[in-house]
């Protein structure tokens, strides 16, 4: 299958882009290479091949979820510099009052 600089202007098209035609041309070969890589794996005998789905045969390595109590909110809220409500106070990011 050839890729013509039809197909990749539809494909830039639908993901919103737009070439130049010195990279149109760039695009449509490197396309044109990809299409015939995929063609290539197509081809290949993979007929007594088991299906991979992971590639090692680790199973359930995440650790066992237990609740742990936290720490104390007043103790961690001694190394705040400024605390409002229960809250660490910060500097406003977003002035509100400007549009």
């Amino acid at each position: 299958m050839v890729i013509g600089s039809e197909e990749v202007k539809h494909v830039a098209g639908l993901a919103k882009l737009a070439f130049k035609d010195e990279e149109l041309a760039k695009f449509t070969g490197q396309m044109d290479e990809i299409i015939n890589m995929v063609q290539q794996l197509s081809e290949v005998d993979t007929t007594d091949v088991p299906v991979t789905t992971h590639v090692t045969d680790a199973i359930n390595t995440l650790r066992e979820d237990v609740a742990v109590k936290g720490t104390d909110r007043d103790l961690l809220m001694k190394n705040v510099p400024q605390s409002q409500d229960g809250y660490i106070k910060v500097p406003a990011i977003i002035d509100e009052s400007e549009e």
